[in-house]
């Protein structure tokens, strides 16, 4: 399907504007259907090429399609809430893996300090318990502490993101309907 074709003298010529867009392989069909609200269309010289989750997708518009300047406008307003979507799914996971990486190091101190505590001439035994238990506690709440926290931040922030999905349904509809008017 060709959309808002340009001829010019009677001849077949079409002029484009090309743009290569690199997102997360996940996100590709999202990206490849949004796009084509905006009027952009894959280039079929230059297929979408995939590396290590992440894939480069080439795109041609037409230069003369109508309302040029308010696709751009909704365009840019789509790949901002995707950055957007991209920064929350991003926080589910940032701050129960800080709070799991302290722990784990606490308890990595903790175990240096037992370590140096029965190495010591004579051996401080009791003092080599008194460090190593909390140490071990230490190493072993890091898993438990980041599935709790990720679960608490995955309710709060779902919710977020499931709005930003419907900005983009919003988007894309107005886009869809200036490309098809």
């Amino acid at each position: 399907m060709v959309i808002n074709q340009v001829t010019r003298g009677g001849k077949d010529y079409i002029g484009y504007d090309y743009k290569t867009v690199v997102i997360g392989s996940a996100k590709l069909s999202l990206y490849t259907d949004a796009y084509k609200c905006f009027g952009w269309l894959p280039d079929d010289s230059a297929p979408a090429k995939e590396f290590i989750g992440v894939v480069t997708m080439k795109l041609k518009r037409d230069r003369k399609i109508l309302n040029k300047a308010e696709l751009t406008r909704l365009q840019q307003n789509f790949e901002a809430c995707m950055d957007e979507i991209m920064i929350l799914e991003q926080s589910k996971t940032r701050f129960a893996k800080i709070c799991s990486l302290t722990v784990g190091v606490i308890g990595a101190a903790f175990i240096a300090g037992s370590v140096f505590a029965v190495t010591n001439e004579p051996p401080l035994i009791v003092l080599c318990v008194m460090l190593g238990l909390p140490g071990l506690i230490c190493w072993a709440l890091p898993y438990l502490l980041y599935k709790y926290l990720s679960k608490r931040r995955v309710v709060i922030v779902s919710p977020l993101i499931e709005l930003k999905y419907d900005d983009i349904h919003k988007v894309c509809e107005k886009g869809h309907a200036l490309v098809h008017i």
